[in-house]
């Protein structure tokens, strides 16, 4: 049930995307996390811990329900919303012809972007977002189904939203970023190993080697340098956020001057993914009917 679910999750998405006619659970969960900052936020942890477990525990509750009533195939069209395969690769791959819809996938500074720094960060953002909107709300859908995989799209919003290290989010969102880094650990590193292997490329596995432990996040890192080692550039690297410079690591020893080509050469990941995904889910789901 769960290959079955997990497989034609990925191909509704491949085929159809976002459904723009539904609202999707992601905004209604971000609905949820603004409305309880701005009703009861208080410079704390514990205050950040009630956000994320009473969000958690919504989810759970309401994706119960939901598998307990729905036939397979309604699920597998909610379930498809929560990967986020097609759009990440369409949105990468505008930046080829629309360099300024960077500012849209980065939360760098972007005004004074080089062109090869614009094509740095689509192919840092395609890289990580790989692991945190494929391969992980795979993993989740495979192994716990519906509720498993927006479980883990809970936590991933909440990290975008309150998982920041300022002022306002350092101890109202530390359990949510925490929480993000203990979900991401494992999927991240699947992530790199796949770009490694489905490249076949020895520089991107000595690349995830030397480099993945390097990025602050205990998990962007990995898929970033495999992705590096792939391409034989070197990502990160000094990058303005707010008007900071930020020094951040380089990922891979390859050229500094990235060029759209570049990106192209990324975004072959996707055949090779969906021709993974497709025959290995495919072929479970086969002998799992056979059984």
């Amino acid at each position: 049930m769960l290959v079955e679910l997990t497989f034609f999750s990925y191909i509704i998405d491949r085929i159809f995307g976002e459904f723009s006619f539904i609202r999707h659970p992601v905004v209604m969960m971000g609905d949820y996390i603004a409305w309880f900052e701005k009703k009861f936020y208080q410079d704390s942890i514990l205050r950040g811990m009630f956000l994320s477990l009473s969000l958690i525990v919504m989810v759970v509750l309401i994706c119960l329900v939901l598998e307990y009533m729905l036939p397979w195939y309604i699920q597998v069209l909610i379930a498809s919303m929560g990967i986020a395969s097609k759009m990440l690769y369409d949105s990468v791959k505008d930046i080829m012809h629309n360099p300024k819809n960077i500012q849209y996938l980065v939360s760098r500074d972007t005004k004074e972007l080089s062109q090869s720094d614009v094509n740095k960060a689509a192919i840092e953002t395609y890289a990580e977002n790989l692991s945190d909107g494929v391969v992980a709300p795979l993993v989740y859908l495979l192994f716990f189904g519906l509720t498993g995989l927006f479980v883990y799209k809970a936590i991933n919003t909440l990290d975008s939203m309150v998982g920041y290290r300022n002022a306002r989010f350092e101890k109202y969102g530390k359990f949510s970023a925490k929480l993000d880094d203990v979900v991401n650990f494992i999927p991240a590193r699947i992530t790199a190993f796949l770009i490694a292997l489905l490249f076949f490329s020895n520089r991107a596995a000595q690349n995830i080697s030397k480099y993945g432990h390097k990025h602050e996040s205990p998990n962007a890192g990995y898929p970033i340098s495999a992705m590096a080692g792939v391409l034989n550039i070197s990502l990160g690297g000094p990058t303005s956020y707010f008007g900071t410079i930020k020094n951040k690591p380089y990922f891979g020893d390859g050229t500094k001057n990235i060029t759209i080509k570049h990106i192209a050469h990324a975004l072959e990941f996707q055949k090779r993914i969906d021709g993974f995904i497709i025959l290995g889910l495919g072929g479970l789901y086969v002998v799992y009917g056979l059984v």
